[in-house]
């Protein structure tokens, strides 16, 4: 209490002061006399119960970050509202959101706080937002309490890649899975030849690569614009390539400590090791400069398997806050591996196949089994691509057995409503059907399937089943080895536009499905699909490519086939197709093109050596094949069974079980 002037209280009386009224009261110049009844804060609200000795309950509002940036059209990005409570607070605190600009919508819309309890809210800048800098009010209610917090909100431009460059950031190009490039400027169906296009280089990596390599245009790393290939192995790494020099820029190991990748399994489908399976997803607009998903399966020291799910920066392969994340999940039902009532996700009973699925911010991953060993159901989930957090969860066969999700690593498929569409494998199927034309037990095994995501949730919402699908699912002649593609519009000659999927599988029968109503189920025949091609082409271990009003199929020990489109129907039979064949499993083809102008199809054969081909797509003429060159000069190496060429920019990638081949014109 030094330096008090000698007019003032004396320092006896001040310390007295201060310890009745307290050291606030002191310092507001409440001196000589203050009494006990200004402990009271003054605030005088209602809300809750309790009261540190008398003073009254009342909260606190805080948000974290209290800053956060969008891309317009890009993922959304998450924030963390915490209330706190004062003086023994215990009520509940309606917020509500003020100040959000143009084309940004939060979620969720309605806010509830109980204090002690963080509350995630996630923001989405709609691709018409525009850029700028906002301020978002968060006004917390109780009673006659009230408190704010703010953030400031700012938009960015899209991201995009620039004027005249292609960024493939997915399985076949894009959620439809229609294996096409439409804006291949550089190959032309003159200059894919032997003596113009060819091998480049070989970028070596430490394993298999069965993921379909991605990349992006003119990627700034270590501070210098360039054309990336993305590349992840069986032995659980993922690199970075400049793709027109072959330079590493980065590798990064998804691995825990003293941990290996996963065994066979004793199934030669995924084999020697089991690390990285499943094409990835890039989110260019996520993180800091870009976002790469992908889904790595690793054996600890103890033997515990384990499955996780990964976000690294696309510009130096470094983990992302908040990953990886451990799959994990359990669903009501009481088939193959259930307990109390719930059917348990077994991560080493399972590999993730199907290439990943980005949708409206979530991102969707579809499990199989190693072969058919036991015991094992279909499971698909989904996640959150800003906190990693599981989202939904849904199995498919949960009171029986089987049901996987193998579709030969095609990915899952979407349309413009956020439905997913996929082939499951050979399952249980309950042939006895509730009111509304579903299976009474909700088990789905060896079906066309149709999910909704609406609420994030996931459900069946329609499927087809063939009439004979218990008896193609117990001889293993399934729907599940080939993959979905969601048709564009089509328009019949009365002007009725359809909207359509097409898939095959081991039956050799081409089945397309009215996605507004695929026909459900009856045992007599299947009259309810919209078509059914029957004999058309060979079992399919692979999945189609759409271009220019054609879908082009390459089955096990046939040709590659076009199918052409007329009246919104697909012809019964190929109007032209590849002099070769292919052996198993035949091959997924893609297809580059300049418009409808210069459309090229592109297939790997699956031999040894490997073979690139490359077709005329208006009559399937050969242009090119990698045996062509004198003395083995466009040879790139064995076969890898699930691959499919990426076409990009001018260049031609390729896994192998040792690589990434990259083609293109010759210098």
């Amino acid at each position: 209490m030094a330096g008090l002037p000698p007019s003032s209280c004396a320092v006896r009386r001040v310390v007295k002061t201060a310890l009745a009224c307290g050291v606030v009261a002191v310092f507001a110049g409440l001196c000589c006399g203050c009494t006990a009844k200004l402990a009271s804060n003054g605030n005088g609200g209602s809300g809750g119960s309790g009261g540190g000795g008398g003073a009254t309950p009342d909260f606190s509002l805080s948000i974290s970050p209290t800053s956060l940036s969008l891309t317009a059209g890009g993922s959304a990005q998450p924030a963390t509202l915490t209330a706190t409570a004062l003086n023994g607070f215990t009520g509940t605190i309606a917020v509500a959101l003020s100040g959000l600009p143009s084309g940004v919508t939060a979620s969720p819309t309605s806010l509830t706080l109980t204090p002690g309890t963080p509350l995630p809210v996630s923001f989405t800048a709609a691709a018409s937002a525009g850029a700028g800098t906002s301020t978002v009010e968060f006004t917390g209610t109780s009673g006659s309490l009230s408190h704010s917090t703010s953030l400031a909100l700012t938009v960015n431009a899209a991201v995009s890649p620039p004027a005249g460059s292609v960024d493939v950031v997915t399985y076949h190009y894009d959620v439809g899975r229609t294996g096409l490039n439409p804006n291949e400027t550089t190959l032309t169906t003159t200059n894919v030849t032997s003596s113009q296009f060819g091998l480049l280089r070989i970028l070596p990596v430490d394993g298999l690569v069965d993921g379909q390599p991605l990349y992006l245009s003119n990627l700034t790393v270590a501070g210098q614009a360039q054309n990336v290939a993305f590349a992840v192995t069986e032995n659980d790494s993922v690199y970075a390539f400049n793709a027109d020099t072959g330079t590493q820029l980065w590798k990064t190991s998804v691995l825990g400590a003293n941990e290996t990748p996963s065994g066979d399994h004793g199934c030669g489908q995924i084999t020697p090791q089991i690390g990285i399976t499943s094409t990835p997803v890039i989110d260019r607009a996520a993180g800091a400069h870009g976002t790469i998903f992908v889904v790595g399966m690793s054996l600890d020291s103890s033997g515990a398997y384990h499955q996780r799910l990964h976000a690294l920066d696309v510009t130096t392969g470094a983990e992302v806050s908040g990953s990886p994340t451990e799959i994990t999940a359990s669903y009501p039902g009481t088939g193959d591996n259930s307990s109390g009532g719930k059917v348990i996700f077994d991560p080493g009973q399972y590999a993730e196949r199907a290439g990943l699925l980005l949708l409206n911010g979530t991102i969707y991953l579809g499990w199989t089994s190693h072969c058919d060993g036991g015991p094992y159901t279909g499971w698909l989930m989904g996640y959150s691509e800003t906190t990693l957090a599981q989202t939904a969860v849904l199995n498919l066969t949960p009171n029986g057995s089987e049901g996987s999700i193998w579709m030969a690593g095609a990915g899952l498929a979407a349309d413009a409503n956020g439905y997913i569409y996929f082939l499951d494998a050979n399952g249980t199927f309950d042939a006895t059907l509730n009111a509304s034309g579903f299976p009474v037990n909700s088990d789905f095994g060896n079906g066309f399937l149709k999910v909704s995501t609406a609420g994030n949730s996931l459900s069946v919402a329609d499927y087809f089943e063939m009439y004979n699908t218990v008896t193609e699912s117990d001889n293993d002649e399934d729907l599940g080895s080939g993959g979905a593609l969601v048709l564009p519009d089509l328009t019949d000659t009365s002007g009725t536009v359809h909207h359509l999927a097409v898939g095959a599988g081991k039956d050799q029968n081409i089945y397309v499905v009215n996605r507004d109503s695929m026909g459900k189920f009856n045992a007599q025949n299947d009259n309810a699909i919209y078509q059914e091609i029957d004999g058309a082409i060979g079992g399919v271990y692979s999945m189609p490519a759409y271009f220019n009003n054609t879908v082009y199929y390459g089955a096990v020990s046939d040709t590659l086939k076009a199918f052409p489109i007329a009246n919104a129907k697909l012809a019964t039979t190929a109007a032209v197709h590849s002099t070769n064949s292919f052996a198993y499993p035949g091959t997924t083809p893609s297809v580059s093109a300049n418009g409808t102008a210069n459309g090229i199809v592109w297939a790997v054969e699956n031999s040894s050596p490997a073979v690139l081909h490359a077709y005329d797509a208006g009559t399937l003429t050969e242009l090119y094949n990698s045996n062509q060159a004198a003395n083995g000069r466009d040879h790139f190496g064995n076969g890898n069974k699930f691959i499919t060429p990426v076409v990009v920019n001018g260049k031609v990638l390729v896994g192998t079980p040792s690589g990434v081949a990259i083609f293109g014109l010759l210098q």
